[in-house]
């Protein structure tokens, strides 16, 4: 089970890395679905601050879950990344918006 969530968490970094750098534009959900006008609405380079650094942030945060034993860990990661994504899906409709 380990490697698995080695492998998870280094495609987490990836993908964040990717966006972060701005290749990654197409893997931000719901922005590659939207039509120029709507894109035109959010401010690029905040949204793929907040994204890509959320999948930084949540990749070796995963590695928190490898105990088997407890579920301490899983639990941990779960409330840390609730929270995490509520701030981040907030910033995205406020701060990341052109005004």
């Amino acid at each position: 089970m380990i490697i698995t969530l080695i492998i998870v968490a280094a495609v987490l970094v990836i993908f964040g890395l990717l966006i972060l750098i701005g290749k990654g534009d197409n893997l931000i959900a719901g922005y590659n679905t939207a039509s120029e006008e709507e894109r035109a609405q959010y401010n690029i380079k905040r949204l793929r601050g907040l994204i890509g650094g959320l999948l930084v942030a949540l990749g070796p945060m995963m590695l928190l879950m490898h105990d088997e034993n407890s579920m301490a860990g899983t639990w941990c990661f779960i409330s840390v990344s609730t929270v995490l994504c509520i701030i981040v899906l907030i910033l995205a409709n406020t701060w990341a918006k052109k005004k």
